[in-house]
């Protein structure tokens, strides 16, 4: 079964995900934007999740890690709760 390694940012509204997501591709660090904006409690961590499988995430999430580019900006998601930036740090 795949493994995952992923950073997220999570935020209320697609407007301000889009905006930061285009802070991060024009060179501001993902972590930095992640202890800055992120509502989740990994935003101190800069938005590491750490590493999990398929099925320990929301579907959405899962879709978007186990099947998006590596080390790309991925998003906006949007899950139950709020919308995503995602980085897919590692997958194997």
């Amino acid at each position: 079964m795949p493994v995952a390694s992923a950073r997220h940012i999570l935020v209320a509204d697609e407007q301000q995900c889009l905006s930061l997501k285009a802070e991060i591709e024009s060179g501001k660090d993902f972590a930095a934007v992640a202890q800055e904006h992120s509502l989740c409690p990994s935003g101190a961590e800069g938005g590491d999740l750490g590493s999990f499988r398929p099925g320990e995430m929301v579907p959405e999430f899962d879709k978007a890690v186990f099947s998006g580019e590596l080390n790309t900006v991925l998003g906006p998601v949007k899950t139950q709760f709020g919308y995503h930036l995602l980085e897919v740090t590692s997958r194997n």
